[in-house]
């Protein structure tokens, strides 16, 4: 499942990363998209692009393609 797959105020967890450029893969890792981190989806624009999602105590904005090199599930009870 995809980020922007998912409803506004719902819990996730990150379960892998599409494939992509190695450096791509990194950057999320940097910003803390590190496999099992759980987010929110705070909200998503019209289009898809950009989306919102609170991570570790602060919210981080990714564009389309970022949110799209995450595979996610949904966390049960969100």
């Amino acid at each position: 499942m995809k980020i922007r797959q998912m409803a506004t105020d719902q819990r996730g967890r990150v379960t892998g990363y599409a494939r992509c450029e190695r450096s791509y893969r990194e950057k999320l890792l940097r910003m803390g998209l590190i496999k099992g981190a759980e987010f929110t989806l705070i909200r998503c624009a019209p289009l898809g692009d950009p989306v919102e999602i609170e991570l570790k105590g602060f919210n981080l904005t990714l564009r389309k393609a970022e949110a799209d090199a995450l595979d996610v599930e949904p966390i049960a009870g969100s």
